[in-house]
């Protein structure tokens, strides 16, 4: 009779995960259960697995449904008969959620579908009105209110009705303050009616029953509902788009028939050995039923090309000869010595996918075109699931709990503190543990894309976010037990700051570059000069300071090396010790030395990398080679790595399998335990070599523009908003590569930031408090009617605000006039007075502004730069300027390796902070500085140092401490650190708007 059964994915309602409603309906000896979350279809793929995990530990049926709810009334709940049916609720919620309109009270005419409306809603109607597949649902203690009523003599069209919202009573604590949350209301004044029934939870199917001892024929109605639902889904199964063309023969031609042209162009077509691996590639493409999967990727990709759109094709995908055949990647996978098998292999269970990475301005067309291409019907957005973290449900719970804002913040800056202060304290960081993880709302996955052979609502449906694309409810882990394989379309900013920059570079210089001639780059000398240096700001994924680290301790200088270097920055391989051994190995080869490897076999498998496990497909090539286990198993091995498990059993297994064959193959125990340790340090982070090496390429498409044309580089880096640091500190880059970076100006400054030779000028959009149409519209009219003489014609062509009008003048957007600001603002503010008016608009002769005798007004040395500040965020001229002492310290940047071991007193101008932690948990710090030569250096703060001498945002501090180098790149070990303070601002005289 349970027929109503929730998960947390009733968004801020439901308090059970899917596992838990599981176990309860085990507990409960629950037959059958029916899946209805508020409208949403999230959970029932994770039940369903669930469910075959242990089918032989409790063999639970369940049916679908939706419950649908209007500003949290209950309208009606809908079942599905079949599958049919689960199709017909979804889309029915799908066009609702995507049209954006109110579900209406009545439940349509549905074919396969039983509708059951609440009793509240129905007691006063007549049950003869209901259609034959529609109930009305009565609790309990609701059964008193029958008396007198015409359902007494249609029985037949009532059911018992008991919902399942939460486990007990404490989970029904925790459902309140979901509804609290929900309303944004304190939980002391959240309504009755708000709130699910505190008696929502599952009972033993006879102690449920017996509450309807005096109406047993409402049991067995519900009990025949109950029965006459189902649904069949097989896991695993291809539910994905079967063919491009039609027919599997005609898809298998085509593919054959473009990646053989593909070849021909990029390999020789006479190489036996190519020609087996491109054979042996498409032999498993066609077993493993991929054909369609990479002729969908060609499409895309050949829209974008169509386009003039940049892309990167990367991810496992880029170890298939077949996608660079394609143009799908373009990282020569037999070059690399890539590993076909970390993408597909003949005992592979799981889907594998292509990452292709599109501009940010580029990726939303590309989006329409596969919908547009494919079908509405048959394409969505892979969903996620925004969770509760930590310092989110501290802060909402401390709302709902009534704390003050100070109150609240203490609780999340300082929890372990202030968590035992008092009974509400405790409740507080008691329920946040309950409510950890637990959903909160759908989101959007960061680019996968879901196309299906059937329409996407036979398994689920859809939202539509802002984007404007509807979106699925389950996540990519959902989607790849049904049998969805997902394509990533992604956005970065790295491919729009290289595409501005071929098109600066046009504009600004005349020469027309292509970034592609990748073969050219790889030999260029001002490529491994920023290499070797790490000078490596605003390129793509070399740019941190940490990797900038990393280039200098390799002396990085070629593609290889650039390659692993990626890979081995990510924290699994840099925690785990591998990266120092990677380093060590480098150098000893390069000096002509040799190293000891942990195991011959180790360094036969990864030779390219010392013996040293730095990518995903390593991981499988011991798995495989080394410790003898199938592919299929060294799959689980990564995956699991990955964190991409979804049987934890399963990697358990495969775990034990691996140091059973090991110690059968007879390797020593310490041999054996490094390995397995370098495999479990991969945990989540490290990247195919695929991967690697296809940021590799972008990265050294971003090097070449920076080595050749520094300037244009940095202002397409500006343009694109992206990068690791603030736009500032590019800005600073800019100038210390020689060029001269100018205010906005209203007759050279674009909305966006331009160059004219080596003058940049800074674009209005980074005005903070200029609206946007202004910024847009101030070159717009100059590039229609010529530039602004003065104030007075830039004020009669633009309808704008005294308060606009100020930001600008402010700026220095009005230099040209060779006036002073004091004394345009009383111009701006008297032409204002004049006509009485906020706005001023455009009169009807051009007339030339009387003049004004106005006083001489003082204006100290440095009014431009706090200008600056406010109205940008930094100053233009040299922050120094503005530094309160005169002192510089001791050293600068350039001299720290002379200094090695010495203690060192530096001031230095804050870039950047990372936030780290040492093994045992305790809070440490690296922060970048720059010093007042402009020159950038790092320090490392260690737990006490970072307690006691905490960063205290931006500006300037003095640095003291003991210069160290590793591999020859050195770093402060900060002792003590201070922050130091700017010089006032004496009065602007400045007149008020007043």
């Amino acid at each position: 009779m349970y027929f109503n059964c929730h998960t947390h994915f009733s968004f801020k309602y439901g308090t059970l995960s899917v596992k838990d409603l599981y176990e309860t309906a085990m507990k409960c000896r629950v037959r059958k259960l029916i899946l209805t979350d508020i409208n949403n279809t999230s959970g029932y793929i994770e039940l369903l697995r669930i469910i075959r995990e242990n089918n032989e530990l409790y063999p639970l049926e369940v049916a679908l449904g939706i419950e649908f709810r209007r500003d949290n009334q209950l309208l009606y709940i809908g079942l599905a008969r079949n599958n049919d049916g689960f199709e017909e609720l979804n889309r029915f919620l799908s066009h609702h959620n995507n049209q954006d309109i109110p579900l209406k009270p009545r439940a349509p005419e549905f074919s396969h579908v039983h509708v059951v409306y609440p009793w509240p809603s129905w007691k006063e109607r007549d049950p003869r009105e209901l259609r034959e597949n529609e109930w009305v649902a009565i609790r309990h203690l609701q059964l008193h209110e029958l008396r007198g009523t015409l359902y007494l003599d249609n029985m037949d069209k009532l059911v018992a009705w008991q919902p399942v919202t939460f486990a007990d009573n404490g989970s029904f604590n925790v459902h309140r303050l979901l509804r609290a949350i929900d309303n944004n209301t304190l939980l002391s004044k959240l309504p009755v009616h708000e709130q699910a029934a505190p008696d929502e939870i599952m009972l033993p199917e006879g102690e449920a029953e017996k509450r309807f001892n005096m109406y047993p024929k409402l049991v067995r109605n519900a009990r025949k509902l109950v029965e006459d639902c189902e649904i069949h889904f097989e896991l695993g199964t291809d539910k994905n788009k079967r063919t491009v063309t039609g027919s599997l023969g005609a898809d298998l031609a085509l593919l054959r028939t473009k990646a053989w042209e593909g070849f021909c162009n990029r390999y020789d077509p006479d190489n036996d050995m190519l020609l087996e691996r491109f054979e042996r590639e498409l032999n498993i493409i066609f077993s493993r039923k991929f054909v369609s999967y990479y002729l969908i990727a060609n499409e895309i990709i050949q829209y974008a090309v169509s386009k003039g759109y940049a892309y990167v094709g990367r991810g496992s995908g880029a170890n298939s000869m077949v996608a660079y055949c394609l143009g799908i990647t373009n990282v020569d996978p037999i070059e690399l010595d890539l590993y076909f098998e970390r993408f597909l292999n003949p005992e592979r269970t799981s889907p594998p996918d292509f990452d292709m990475d599109f501009s940010w301005k580029d990726r939303d067309d590309i989006t329409k075109f596969i919908f547009d291409r494919f079908g509405h019907q048959h394409v969505s957005l892979l969903g996620t699931h925004t969770t509760y973290k930590g310092r989110s449900i501290i802060r909402e719970l401390g709302k709902v709990f009534g704390l003050p804002k100070g109150e609240i913040d203490e609780l999340v800056d300082y929890p372990s503190k202030v968590r035992d202060r008092d009974h509400i304290t405790r409740l507080i960081f008691r329920f946040a543990e309950k409510m950890y993880n637990m959903p909160a709302n759908l989101s959007i996955h960061a680019g996968g894309v879901l196309i299906t052979e059937k329409p996407v609502y036979a398994y689920t449906s859809t939202d539509l976010p802002p984007k404007g694309f509807p979106v699925a409810h389950f996540e990519m882990h959902n989607a790849e037990d049904i049998g969805i394989f997902k394509f990533d379309v992604l956005s970065q900013r790295g491919l729009g700051h290289i595409k501005d920059t071929i098109q600066i570079v046009k504009k600004n210089r005349g020469i027309e570059e292509d970034p592609h001639r990748f073969k050219d780059f790889k030999k260029d000398p001002g490529i491994k000069k920023l290499l070797e240096k790490g000078r490596t700001m605003g390129c793509f994924y070399v740019e941190s300071p940490a990797m900038r680290a990393l280039l200098g301790k390799l002396e990085c200088n070629d593609y290889i090396t650039l390659v692993a270097a990626s890979s081995i920055i990510r924290p699994g391989v840099a925690r785990s010790g591998m990266m120092r051994a990677y380093i060590e190995r480098h150098h000893a080869v390069k000096n002509g030395k040799g190293y000891e490897a942990i195991h011959p076999k180790m360094d036969e498998l990864m030779k390219e990398t010392y013996g040293v496990m730095v990518y995903q497909e390593d991981v499988i090539k011991v798995a495989h080679h080394f410790a003898g286990l199938t592919l299929s198993e060294a799959d689980i091995l990564r995956r699991g790595m990955s964190g991409k498990f979804r049987s934890r059993k399963e990697f358990q297994r495969v775990e034990d399998q691996f140091l059973k064959n090991c110690e059968k193959k007879g390797y020593p125990k310490h041999v054996i335990d490094r390995v397995w340790y370098e495999i479990e340090s991969f945990s989540g982070y490290s990247f195919s070599k695929g991967h690697s090496a296809s940021y590799a390429v972008e990265s050294y498409e971003s090097l070449f523009l920076k080595a050749h044309y520094p300037l244009e580089f940095m202002v397409g880096v500006i343009n694109n908003f992206g990068g690791f640091y603030r736009t500032e500190f590019y800005f600073h880059e800019a100038r210390m590569s020689g060029a001269n970076v100018n205010a906005p100006c209203v007759n050279a400054s674009d909305y966006l930031t331009n160059i004219r030779e080596k003058d940049i000028y800074i674009g209005f959009i980074h005005l903070k408090s200029l609206e946007t149409k202004i910024g847009q519209n101030i070159p717009e009219e100059r590039d229609l009617h010529g530039t602004y003489r003065n104030l007075d014609d830039f004020i009669r062509r633009h309808n704008i605000s005294l308060e606009q009008l100020r930001i600008l003048i402010r700026a220095g957007a009005f230099r040209f006039t060779k006036k002073s600001k004091p004394r345009l603002l009383w111009e701006a503010m008297l032409y204002f007075g004049e006509k009485k008016s906020n706005t001023y608009t455009s009169d009807l002769f051009n007339e030339e502004p009387d003049f004004y005798p106005l006083p001489e007004l003082e204006r100290e040395e440095f009014e431009d730069a706090f200008d600056e500040l406010e109205l940008i965020g930094f100053p233009l001229c040299d922050p120094f300027k503005l530094l309160a002492t005169d002192d510089p310290g001791n050293c600068t940047s350039e001299q720290l390796m002379g200094r090695l071991k010495q203690q060192v007193e530096i001031i230095g101008y804050l870039v950047t902070i990372k936030p780290t932690g040492t093994k045992d948990g305790k809070p440490m710090h690296f922060g970048t500085f720059y010093d007042h030569k402009g020159i950038v250096f790092d320090t490392v703060h260690f737990p006490e140092p970072s307690r006691k001498y905490p960063f205290r945002g931006r500006g300037f501090y003095r640095i003291h401490g003991k210069v160290v180098e590793d591999f020859g790149v050195p770093i402060i070990e900060v002792s003590y650190m201070d922050k130091l303070p700017m010089i006032s601002r004496v009065g602007e005289g400045l007149p008020s708007e007043a």
